[in-house]
This record gives C-alpha cells, structure tokens and sequence, in this order.
C-alpha cells in the first residue's frame, strides 16, 4: 500500500519537510514527541444532507467472526466525539512492518503525522433516517486496515447508506485483531456466576504475512482474495440478521444501540465496493454472492483472480482508476469483463495515484505528499469527489435508488476535464 514511498524517507529527508521543533541537534529528538501532533491536516468531512455516525461490530469474538466499522446517518450532535482515525498503536506498528521501515523511527514519525487524526463522524451517534438505507460493504487494499478510508465511507453514510468497511483477517491487513478468553475465565467463573465471557476476552493481534522465500505469491493472494469475499458476505449477513432483529451480542464494548437498525436496512439495495486488492474483492464477491447487485471497483488490483472466476461474474461493475498505477495487463484483465449486456464502465481520473483514495493522501502537504506517493498532481479533494459523485450516480442507477446522484451521471462516461473515459493505457490490439 505506502511501502515504497515510505521507504524513500529517511531522517535527513524528513528533516526537509517535518516542524523543527520535533528535531535536536539534526537528529530527531524522540523524548520530546511523545503524542505531540506535527500535522494540522485533515480528512474532509462529507458532503451529504446527514450527519455521518459511526460504531465498531465484532461478533463472534474468534478469527470466523465479523469484524467491520459501521457508517450509517445519525442525528445531528452538538456534542459528540469524533473517533481517532488510527485506533490503536498496534496499527502504527502493523503499517511500521508491512512497509519494512524502521520501528522506533515509522511509529514515532506516524505518530507525530497522525497521531491526532479524527474520522469526521461521530462515535457511537443514535441512528437516523426517514427511510430504509441501501448497504455498501467496503473490503481495504493491501496492507490497510477499517479505517483508513473514511473519506468514502463518510460520505456514502451522509447520502443515506449504511456502510460496513470489514477489516479483512486473512494477514493482507498491515494490523488486525480478534479476541479470545483469558486464563482467568475459569477463576472469575468459580467467583461470580454473573462473570460473561465477554468480559474476560483480550486482544489476539495478527499482523501482514509477507511472502516467503521461493514461495509463488498468486496462490497465496488467491486464497487471500477468497476469504476476503467470504467476509464481505459474512458482514451482510451480520446485517441481515440485525435488520430482522435478531439479537447480537457485539463482542466489543461500544455505546451504539443495534436495535434502531432493525427495519432499516434496505436489504434488496446492497453493492460492494473496494480498493486495489478490495478492487479484487469486490470482483470474487459478485461471482460468490448474487445479493450483491453491483461492484465499485478503484484501482482494481486483478492479479489475485482466477480466469475462470471472470465468466461468473452477471453484475454491473463501475471501475473507478487512477492515473498511475494501471499497466496493460491489468487492464487486459479488466477488459474481460466487458460485456454487451451488462454495464461494465471504467473511467480515470487525472492526475492521481494509487493512494488518491485512502485518507492517507489527504494528511500530508505536497512535498511529502508526493515524494511518498501518497498524492498526484491532482487536489486530492478534487478527486476523491469526482470518485464519490461517479459512484454515487452508478449506485443510483443499478440500485434503483430514488435520489438525486443521476445528475452525475456524465461523470460515469468521463464526462469532466479532469477524467478520462476508460484508460489511459495503451493496449496493442492483438492483447485486447
């Protein structure tokens, strides 16, 4: 995901762009960082007619359970608390190891970056709408984790969708976690007959599994790419079962009443959505899952997918690319797809990255933006709501939904200066 940008900064080029007062002597002066923020950025909060909540589901508590951060429309808070965007140090630690950098300098730099990052949604907010919200199951790219992609999931939740970003546990996330029971459950049990198992469950962290030497690297990743969508359906049938009221016991100690969802989960309008290896995901799900009605796919990474996979697929598919990551034979794969009966589009936006969709590209100024990648030419508030409104209009289309986003709709054949309508890929045509 970030590691070959990250890679490149070393302290003598950080020493170019960070605050100086993180600095001593030209070395970085850690004693004195601590949670100190050396970034005043943040991630755009959305644009929709509804605020934006947000909670985190896991159930059950094993490594088969469902574990995703859930965006949905609540009321309108005075006061409320905004979520941090990296929920837990071991996700600074997560990304410090996927990226191969140095652990005491990548988590204290991350740290001071961001460190102090809030998700623009409110934590734990009672729901709210007026009518049933369509789904949209979100799968992460590699390396990622459930958070770090907010800035889409916060803005599909204040268009009135109700969004589950899973947080994959198949060891392509940089840092995830599920819980399992103490030695003290027993003890605890003898003391109170009141003592729930809940109560006695701590953290089992698992962390990216790189490949190993000699090893071949798609039998791995397509394995990986069918769990992955073995999770998507598990997080809509968690949802399915809440909507009809089934009761849930979320293994995790938050604040958010699951009742209110009961009823209010448009259930006959769900998509999935994803990036890179989400890209494949969503891809490996449509064949799996016919409840999923149409695929948003960004920046599609189909290396993980089996040929034969393709033909399964009888779902729309908006595939939404940046500038520079695609190469000829991946959009080869992707022309697979093509079909005369089923809208396959594909639009990319200008002057953008890989990373132009992670929150990541939105945290750090231009010159660290770009030497790690993180950012095009493009402003990356620009892009990710030309991503937003292109996908919103094609949601709309094959959702059935009765909205406003059709007035996007050019945007889906690339209609604006700053996207191109298909590729900017030059495929020979003997490879078409």
């Amino acid at each position: 995901m970030l590691r070959h940008g990250l890679r490149k900064l070393c302290p003598v080029v950080l020493e170019q762009y960070l605050p100086p007062q993180i600095w001593g002597g030209g070395k970085l002066n850690f004693s004195t960082m601590g949670n100190m923020s050396c970034n005043n950025l943040e991630i755009p909060p959305p644009k929709g007619p509804n605020p934006a909540g947000c909670t985190d589901f896991m159930m059950d508590h094993t490594l088969q359970g469902s574990f995703f951060r859930l965006y949905y429309p609540c009321q309108r808070m005075e006061k409320a608390e905004l979520p941090d965007w990296i929920p837990n140090r071991e996700y600074f630690n997560g990304l410090v190891e996927f990226m191969k950098i140095n652990k005491t300098f990548g988590e204290r730099i991350f740290n001071c970056l961001f460190g102090s990052i809030k998700i623009p949604a409110y934590l734990d907010a009672p729901f709210n709408s007026n009518e049933k919200c369509p789904v949209v199951i979100f799968s992460h790219g590699l390396g990622a984790f459930r958070t770090l992609y907010s800035a889409i999931c916060t803005e599909l939740a204040s268009q009135g969708f109700i969004v589950a970003s899973v947080e994959h546990r198949d060891q392509s996330a940089s840092a995830t976690y599920h819980l399992q029971p103490t030695n003290e459950l027993d003890t605890a049990n003898k003391n109170s007959s009141r003592t729930s198992l809940r109560d006695t469950l701590v953290r089992e962290w698992m962390y990216y599994r790189s490949l190993r030497e000699g090893e071949q690297e798609f039998p791995l990743r397509n394995k990986q790419v069918k769990e992955r969508a073995d999770e998507c359906i598990l997080a809509l049938q968690k949802l399915t079962e809440i909507n009809a009221g089934v009761p849930m016991q979320n293994v995790l100690h938050t604040q958010f009443d699951w009742k209110t969802l009961e009823n209010s989960i448009d259930l006959g309008r769900v998509a999935v959505m994803g990036h890179s290896f989400g890209g494949a995901t969503v891809i490996e799900a449509l064949a799996k899952e016919v409840k999923f009605k149409c695929a948003v796919a960004l920046d599609a990474w189909m290396f993980p997918l089996k040929d034969e996979t393709l033909p399964q697929v009888n779902q729309p598919i908006f595939f939404v690319n940046s500038e520079k990551f695609q190469w000829a034979e991946n959009i080869k794969r992707i022309k697979k797809l093509d079909s005369s009966d089923i809208e396959r589009k594909m639009v990319t936006i200008r002057g953008t990255v890989h990373q132009s969709f992670p929150d990541f590209t939105f945290l750090t100024g231009d010159l660290i933006g770009k030497l790690m990648k993180l950012k095009g030419d493009l402003d990356p508030e620009i892009g990710i709501d030309l991503s937003n409104k292109a996908s919103l209009a094609f949601l709309q289309r094959h959702l059935d939904l009765e909205k406003d986003f059709n007035q996007w709709d050019p945007l889906i054949e690339g209609d604006d200066e700053n996207l191109i309508p298909g590729t900017n890929v030059i495929l020979l045509q003997s490879a078409i």
